[in-house]
């Protein structure tokens, strides 16, 4: 029986939205010239991950606007974006139906519940004779590249680092030139009830402010001396939201910190080893990097929390960051550490719980570095501060914040009556913690 289907290969955008540097996207259009393939490429809003936000999630607004923008710049070239709103394992079902799919192809996610969902899209490809192939793209070096001298995953930073500088070459850096010429394409054939807007999947339209992509010279070279300062706004590329969702290469980032800010360089070296930690100790999401740190007695008081939560622990510099989270998506990185040693060494919570609040409310959200900067606070992780390193919010008030510049701007009632007292004493809070981690790691 001849097949009068359209041949396809579809690219799957997921954690890379640009059309510029793209690897996946640089080898689907490849393969479509080279086998003469109708390009299709798509962004589906997977239902399942959606149905776990809520509706006025400020991410899914910039995901939706950043789709518009490369559904606007595909049309330029004359190709159509499909969008969907779906389960993938739906959506590749149907296209599946419509078209003689030859390939899918996508760029690697690395979280455990992206390697299952990956794991059964490639099922489908072997139930409807296609291939699924993904790609490095939003690392340097990924999974189990940079290696020890005995063959295993570095779990110190600092000999992780030194691997990764002395493999890196220009090949690692070099840009995927994007090319739209000579090229079929095709525009879905088959009918889509509704039109995929926020509303149609049950979100609003966010109040947050994106930051713009911004990293020039003048804020890496000042990177160093005044990155720890958290009014100093300009001090900071914000560009972990882009990096998160892939408005921005990261090969483009580290060609351009290389030459100009090794401190920043190594902000993106602790990326690339949270995530081949995440790749090859999967547990670590949901448990301890190491076991023996679960045997601790959390306390996990919901009063304590609450107060964490919502900036009223009357620490003002954890009261500060935690009311910039949640009112704007984002927390400066000095006051992200003072806060999650706070949580973990000051009340003793358990470390999980703070990391997902952070999951909830972080516009740069990444379960890699998230988890792995939370393991590091709480002293459970791989490379992690020792349990017996305690923040000290006062004394980090009085050194990165000492003129209250930034604690005046999320706490109006700084210095009133209205503002509580600290819900603990440091000193006390230090010697309980030392005592509850000695005896939990008997």
């Amino acid at each position: 029986m001849i097949n009068l289907r359209k041949k396809i290969v579809i690219f799957w955008f997921r954690r890379d939205l640009r059309l510029f540097d793209n690897v996946g996207l640089y080898q689907s259009l490849d393969l479509a010239r080279k086998e003469k393939l109708s390009f299709f490429p798509l962004f589906d809003f997977d239902k399942q991950i959606l149905a776990q936000l809520p509706k006025n999630d400020a991410r899914v607004s910039f995901i939706f606007d950043q789709i518009a923008q490369l559904k606007t710049e595909f049309k330029s070239h004359k190709i159509n974006l499909n969008i969907f709103h779906d389960t993938p394992e739906f959506v590749f079902n149907k296209l599946a139906k419509h078209y003689d799919i030859q390939a899918i192809l996508a760029n690697e996610d690395y979280e455990p519940a992206a390697r299952k969902r990956d794991e059964a899209v490639e099922k489908i490809g072997e139930q409807h004779g296609f291939k699924f192939q993904t790609f490095k793209d939003q690392v340097i070096f990924e999974k189990r590249e940079i290696l020890t001298d005995a063959g295993k995953p570095y779990t110190v930073f600092t000999a992780y680092k030194n691997k990764w500088l002395s493999r890196l070459e220009p090949i690692h850096l070099k840009a995927n030139k994007i090319d739209f010429s000579e090229l079929k394409t095709v525009a879905t054939e088959f009918s889509i009830k509704n039109k995929v807007t926020l509303e149609s999947m049950g979100f609003e339209r966010t109040k947050i402010k994106f930051p713009e992509i911004h990293f020039t010279n003048s804020v890496l070279k000042n990177y160093e001396k005044s990155r720890n300062y958290p009014a100093l706004e300009s001090a900071t590329s914000h560009l972990g939201l882009h990096l998160r969702f892939g408005t921005v290469s990261v090969r483009q980032l580290v060609k351009k910190s290389k030459s100009v800010s090794a401190v920043w360089l190594s902000e993106l070296i602790w990326r690339d080893f949270f995530m081949q930690i995440l790749w090859n100790f999967p547990h670590v999401e949901k448990q301890s990097f190491r076991p023996k740190y679960d045997q601790i007695k959390w306390r996990k008081n919901k009063s304590d929390f609450e107060l964490w939560k919502t900036g009223q622990t009357g620490y003002p510099l954890v009261d500060a960051g935690m009311r910039q989270l949640v009112q704007t998506g984002f927390m400066h990185n000095r006051v992200r550490m003072v806060t999650a040693s706070f949580l973990t060494k000051h009340l003793l919570h358990y470390w999980h719980d703070g990391e997902r609040f952070f999951a909830e409310h972080l516009l740069d959200y990444d379960l890699a570095a998230n988890n792995g900067n939370w393991q590091w606070s709480a002293g459970t992780g791989c490379d992690a501060a020792p349990y017996f390193r305690v923040f000290n919010p006062q004394t980090q008030l009085k050194k990165f914040d000492g003129n209250f510049e930034y604690v005046k701007k999320w706490i109006p009632e700084f210095a009133t009556e209205s503002y509580p007292e600290p819900m603990i004493n440091h000193k006390v809070a230090y010697v309980r913690c030392l005592q509850t981690y000695r005896e939990g790691l008997k």
